[in-house]
């Protein structure tokens, strides 16, 4: 596939990744309407098997919505130590092909295979190779987009789901860009969309036909980016290790909180998951964050940053404990917890002297 700036990009995005997992695991799942979520009147869907799809069932909808829409839904507890194994195996054939790794979650990956350490020619076929050898380790099946960069080659990759892959080339690019809805392109939300709309702009082609001038009147600094992206075009490399801004941990809980013992006891649960993936990662943090969400939805959050880098368990869980104890007395039932640690840095513990803490 001749690129038209050299450059060759795949995007790999496993097909309904967390239910489809669930489904290898337990034969008496398989070819049933699954998703993997809570069930109670306040669960949420955090993936669909391709059968409860067809049901109009999908990631992020409400549960109570989901079995309404789907009688014979069946609930699985999402389990995802067991993702993150699989998406390491996953992760790992990528690095048999190439360094140039974007991960943007646990089931979806850029990869740059122009140069590549295979020495093959075609990323097409390089596509072909991993789905094959995913299908052949873990028993799941991949979907691939190839094109010459990122946008395009996302968009290919939802063009043959399930268990396939298609290529957009540079002369395709332009039409295929021009033919999009604005809500798929890269960087348009759903507020920008409905911006876009009631400016009459509702496709690629719309898009395009605007002035520079015109996009930047509208947009401000986004206004450059839609208007190379209208044309296929879009700049961005694929960024292997993306440094993280922060690392975190929340639990929505079937029972609201009630009682200053269990909020404590949620809050040193989140730590220690926060604290685990420092302890594998070498990373630390200075400022500490508690996430609180009410029965009634209100948030709110609580943040201290120590002078320097957080280097134990327990300091991290006693300036959680600290925080939420400052919403006592519980103003009313929490919902869900969640604590996190920012102002990251990859300094030897050793070399770091914990200072005492003062939270007055």
């Amino acid at each position: 596939m001749v690129q038209a700036d050299g450059r060759k990009i795949i995007h790999i995005d496993m097909d309904a990744f967390y239910a489809s997992v669930e489904q290898r695991d337990n034969p008496e799942l398989r070819g049933k309407p699954l998703a993997v979520g809570g069930s109670s009147l306040r669960g949420v869907v955090a993936a669909a098997s391709y059968e409860a799809r067809k049901f109009g069932v999908r990631s992020a909808m409400p549960s109570v919505t989901a079995k309404r829409q789907c009688p014979e839904l069946i609930f699985v507890r999402p389990r995802f130590d067991v993702y993150k194994g699989v998406s390491r195996q996953i992760r790992e054939i990528f690095a048999q092909y190439t360094p140039l790794i974007e991960p943007l979650s646990l089931d979806e990956a850029y990869l740059d295979v122009t140069t590549n350490l295979k020495n093959m020619a075609s990323a097409t076929l390089i596509a072909q190779e991993i789905r094959a050898q995913i299908l052949s380790e873990t028993g799941l099946t991949a979907s691939a987009g190839i094109s010459y960069n990122k946008f395009l080659a996302k968009q290919a990759s939802d063009h043959n789901k399930p268990n396939g892959q298609y290529v957009i080339t540079p002369g395709m690019g332009a039409a295929f860009a021009e033919a999009l809805p604005v809500a798929k392109f890269h960087g348009v939300g759903r507020v920008t969309a409905a911006k876009m709309n009631k400016l009459g702009l509702f496709t690629g082609a719309d898009l395009k036909a605007q002035s520079l001038e015109f996009l930047q009147r509208h947009f401000g600094k986004a206004g450059p980016h839609y208007y190379a992206i209208s044309r296929g075009q879009d700049a961005r490399q694929v960024v292997p290790d993306r440094p993280r801004k922060s690392i975190g941990s929340e639990t929505t809980y079937f029972q609201d909180l009630r009682e200053p013992a269990a909020v404590e006891a949620g809050v040193l649960g989140q730590a220690a998951e926060v604290w685990e993936y420092c302890e594998k990662t070498g990373v630390t943090g200075r400022t500490v964050t508690v996430k609180i969400k009410y029965a009634d939805f209100q948030q709110s959050t609580r943040s201290h940053t120590v002078a320097v880098p957080v280097i134990d368990r327990a300091t991290l869980e006693a300036v959680s404990v600290d925080l939420v104890r400052s919403i006592y007395p519980l103003p009313k039932p929490i919902r869900l917890l969640g604590v996190s640690l920012s102002n990251l840095s990859t300094e030897e513990r050793e070399e770091t002297e914990q200072l005492p803490l003062d939270l007055g």
